[in-house]
């Protein structure tokens, strides 16, 4: 399965005492399909994943699966600091029927290249799943080269990475490599994991982005991306994304999700709950928010 285009990393609504909103969640799912999204992440780290039990993890995946019912592609975040959790919770999503799996670099740990690359190979070699990397050194303190990507890029089921690094010189580089070295009967596509830069990634060849700013606006993105990706209409899709400019930046103006959860809440699509440690959006940013979000006609 080729998947590109607006993959958006959905948030995992919540009550304001921390519990999941699955009704909510469901309407945000078919909000989605209707707005042209062409893939969801389920349980990714804008889901909350790290602050999700087992049991909450495992169900949330299932029931995307399910709920979607192969309206578009299913792709669950199943990575994880440890080699052998993340291992149990592909072969979870592999066994409900998730199309791929999202496979964070593991966090805090702070491993070698060798260590990374060893890490995906036995999750690849353990569970017959398309694998997507996911590199944002931002967050897991662990930065995959380019050179470890490519390695792991010859593995059959690992069939791309979302890189969140924001770099455009080491993003061209690494698609570059990918166009150099990879037959073209081996599918593997580079995704941007950065709104910001994700036009001009996908000008340069990468194949889709994967977005928090989807949550939000989820038709912009995808007519964003088709354009891009397909080269067509251009200049439309560049003021697009200059208009998106301003909420890409706000969005990231407090750690992922709290901002987009904040968007979401006041445009009414979602309860204002998360999770601690994270908390609620400071009243010194809502303002600021509320005004972009009034500019672009969302509330």
């Amino acid at each position: 399965m080729n998947i590109q285009g607006s993959i958006v990393a959905i948030v995992t609504p919540m009550h304001e005492d921390g519990s999941i909103d699955f009704i909510s969640y469901k309407n945000l799912i078919d909000w989605h399909i209707e707005q042209g999204t062409d893939s969801i992440v389920v349980v990714g780290t804008t889901g909350e994943s790290a602050t999700l039990n087992v049991e909450e993890h495992t169900h949330l995946i299932e029931l995307t699966v399910k709920y979607v019912n192969k309206r578009i592609p299913v792709i669950a975040g199943t990575g994880g600091n440890s080699t052998n959790e993340a291992i149990e919770l592909t072969q979870f999503a592999k066994k409900v029927g998730a199309d791929a799996s999202l496979q964070v670099v593991p966090y805090y740990n702070k491993p070698t290249q060798e260590g990374i690359y060893q890490h995906y190979k036995k999750i690849a070699q353990a569970v017959d799943i398309p694998i997507i990397l996911y590199n944002v050194p931002s967050r897991t303190a662990a930065d995959m080269s380019n050179d470890t990507i490519m390695r792991l890029a010859s593995i059959e089921n690992i069939i791309g990475v979302k890189d969140a690094t924001g770099d455009l010189d080491r993003g061209c580089q690494l698609i570059k490599a990918c166009q150099e070295a990879i037959p073209q009967k081996k599918l593997f596509n580079v995704y941007s994991g950065d709104d910001a830069t994700a036009a001009l990634l996908m000008l340069l060849g990468a194949k889709g982005n994967i977005s928090v700013t989807a949550n939000i606006l989820p038709n912009i993105v995808h007519n964003i991306a088709n354009s891009f990706i397909r080269n067509i209409d251009l200049p439309q899709a560049a003021q697009m994304h200059i208009r998106l400019s301003s909420i890409n930046s706000l969005l990231f103006c407090e750690a992922n999700p709290i901002p987009v959860k904040y968007a979401l809440y006041k445009m009414g699509r979602i309860p204002n709950g998360i999770r601690l440690p994270l908390t609620q959006l400071s009243e010194s940013k809502q303002d600021i928010i509320d005004k972009e979000l009034k500019t672009l006609g969302l509330i």
